[in-house]
């Protein structure tokens, strides 16, 4: 049932690509969709800003950047414990070198190198934003931190 939801996560993002949201809004929608319904939707907000690698910037990529929102969503801390940020910041690092490995890169202008909003572009960013969202839930699922019942 674990790896269903990966590939759900990836369709579920994917579409919410298609639909017209940006990488980042995509992965937060289908994670709250898919996982944590309680999660209020208008944080989708929260996440407009990191779709082209921050504003079209080309820095980290947005889906990369979602996912480790999500992460912090999960696992971030609510007060000044450092050992709850250390924790935070050791499983946030694991998902950027899993997507670094995966990828060979963070960055949306290396990994999309096409004319913003292009036709290529918006195709490479697609596959990207899916396959982030079934990366995200593996290792969600490796990790043990969805919550009960997912």
């Amino acid at each position: 049932m674990d790896k269903d939801l990966a590939i759900q996560m990836r369709n579920k993002a994917g579409q919410n690509f298609k639909d017209g949201h940006n990488c980042a809004e995509s992965i937060f929608l289908a994670f709250r969709e898919l996982v944590a319904p309680e999660v209020d939707p208008g944080l989708v907000k929260m996440f407009t800003a990191f779709g082209g690698g921050l504003g079209h910037a080309g820095c980290m990529c947005g889906a990369l950047a979602a996912s480790a929102a999500v992460l912090s969503l999960l696992k971030g801390r609510t007060g000044t414990d450092m050992q709850d940020r250390d924790v935070c910041y050791r499983l946030s690092r694991e998902l950027h070198d899993r997507f670094e490995q995966k990828y060979g890169a963070t960055c949306c202008r290396v990994l999309n190198p096409h004319e913003i909003d292009s036709r290529e572009h918006m195709v490479n960013c697609l596959k990207i934003t899916g396959n982030t969202a079934k990366l995200l839930t593996e290792y969600l699922i490796d990790k043990d931190l969805l919550p009960r019942g997912k």
